[in-house]
């Protein structure tokens, strides 16, 4: 069965399963899916950058999200579907951010719908309109 055969709900279902590992014990970032006709087109996890000091790499071994905050957030990203109004093409971004020492995280959706007009042109023709010259010479009394 392709992506492009199930509902848009199970298919971003299937993208978190597929960044799970990511997104254990990542501190931060966005998720991001591209839509196309109500299919997953493609999608990728940008992680918030890495912390240094003093030259030196943190690494943090107790930071980001667990394993239940990562199932947490993915029923999140399912049940957000429901606030998607009329739209199949476009990106989703799901920023998330880990509080350190508390064990607590948030996250934001963002909805963006967007179309490409250059494919509308044979569902819409444009009227044929004059062209300036045309113009000039049947209005020769007027000075344009």
């Amino acid at each position: 069965m392709s992506l492009d055969a199930m509902p848009l709900a199970r298919q971003v279902d299937f993208v978190f399963r597929q960044l799970e590992d990511e997104l254990t014990h990542a501190v931060g970032g966005t998720v991001h899916i591209h839509i196309r006709n109500n299919a997953v087109g493609k999608f990728g996890l940008r992680h918030n950058p890495i912390e240094s000091r003093n030259g030196k790499l943190e690494q943090d071994g107790e930071g980001g999200m667990t394993p239940t905050q990562v199932q947490a957030f993915r029923k999140l990203a399912i049940d957000a579907l429901k606030l998607r109004r009329n739209w199949t093409h476009g990106e989703i971004m799901y920023d998330f951010a880990v509080r350190q020492n508390t064990g607590t995280w948030s996250a934001s959706i963002c909805y963006e719908s967007n179309y490409n007009t250059a494919n509308w042109s044979y569902r819409y023709q444009q009227p044929k309109h004059q062209m300036l010259r045309e113009m000039n010479s049947d209005n020769a009394g007027f000075d344009f």
